[in-house]
């Protein structure tokens, strides 16, 4: 791939650097448990029906997930990492998880079980434009909301590609190769200023955000939290391979035309000049990885084990699912002229505000 050479600001801090993350407040019962817990170095304590009366799509449960996930990532400031393998919060962990795949299969329940079927239609360019965020970004979005998406995104671009590596160790042969080899480009090709997630703190610095590591999560709705969740859940388990190669597969294929409009808007907006290399990077790089990951990863895995292609086709219909109930959360708070974040970022200037 050709080098690009923008000129930039000053960089942002080193987005893997600085104090771990600090723990936000809980929003219900079980996520308050869980931060009372990491922060005693108890057990989690609260009603016993509450798991199975949660939301799997609310906000307390898909934030408690979330900080369950983050033990495995950076954990928190003050909270002994050990409890990353801590017996009563994995219990927990479980039951949660539980809930939340059981509305992933009832989500998907009339989505195709075959890989074709699942991404045929992610191949092809919808007619009917209106219910794309990314196409609403382009052409309509404000500075505002580019700001707001950005410090949404944050929560998975600054662990870009770092769940879908739990994978690796679990694939063999062609399947193998070739996640690594795209890992290999996620990961900046030994280049430690082309790492995707220094790439996105490099576009938050444009955009007047914090590029610290999981600096966002207070603001973030559960929409958003069950994108990353879903990576998660999917990342942490052997049982999950299918499915984790079916959402990354999923994210590269979709990847190449929603990052060419948000580039636009990037431009458009005059967001900057980091901000929009981050998305022109990889138009042309994701739309190499959509070949190798379909070609390669998927039919180098079902050529291993094909009795998981109704997994891998799980996974895809699952990342579209929690996709589009973010972009609806997105669009229609924005339609309102109201923030869509759950603490809005500041005031926002002309006649939206």
């Amino acid at each position: 791939m050709p080098e690009t050479t923008v000129a930039t600001a000053p960089r942002a801090p080193e987005a893997s650097g600085g104090p771990r993350p600090r723990l936000v407040e809980g929003r219900g019962e079980i996520s308050r448990a869980v931060v009372a817990a990491l922060c005693s170095g108890d057990t989690p304590h609260h009603p016993r029906d509450s798991e199975a009366a949660a939301d799997p799509w609310g906000e307390d449960l898909q934030l408690a997930l979330y900080l369950l996930y983050a033990l495995h990532h950076r954990g928190f400031e003050g909270v002994d990492e050990d409890r990353e393998w801590d017996p009563d919060l994995l219990r927990l962990r479980r039951a949660l998880e539980s809930r939340f795949l059981d509305a992933l299969r009832e989500g998907t329940a009339a989505a195709p079980r075959t890989v074709d079927g699942a991404f045929g239609p992610l191949l092809e360019e919808p007619v009917d434009l209106s219910d794309s965020l990314g196409h609403l970004l382009e052409t309509d979005g404000e500075l505002w909301q580019l700001g707001e998406y950005a410090a949404l995104r944050s929560l998975y671009h600054l662990k870009e590609a770092d769940p879908h590596l739990w994978v690796v160790p679990r694939l063999t042969g062609r399947a193998k190769a070739a996640m690594v080899a795209i890992e290999y480009d996620e990961f900046g090709a030994g280049h430690a200023d082309r790492v995707h997630a220094r790439l996105f703190a490099d576009l938050m610095a444009d955009l007047d955000l914090d590029p610290a590591f999981d600096r966002y999560p207070d603001h973030a709705p559960a929409e958003l939290l069950a994108t990353v969740n879903l990576m998660s859940l999917f990342g942490l388990h052997r049982s999950r391979r299918g499915a984790l190669v079916g959402h990354f597969a999923c994210v590269e294929v979709t990847s190449s035309p929603g990052s060419r409009r948000l580039a636009r808007a990037m431009r458009r907006c005059g967001a900057g000049a980091a901000a929009e290399h981050f998305y022109a990077e990889h138009v042309e790089a994701d739309a190499v990885h959509e070949q190798v990951v379909r070609h390669e990863v998927i039919g180098g895995l079902l050529a291993d084990e094909p009795d998981l292609e109704p997994d891998v086709a799980f996974g895809c219909a699952a990342a579209v699912l929690v996709e589009d109930r973010l972009g609806r959360h997105l669009r229609s708070s924005w339609s309102e002229g109201r923030s869509a974040l759950r603490v809005p970022l500041g005031p926002r200037p002309g006649p939206s505000a």
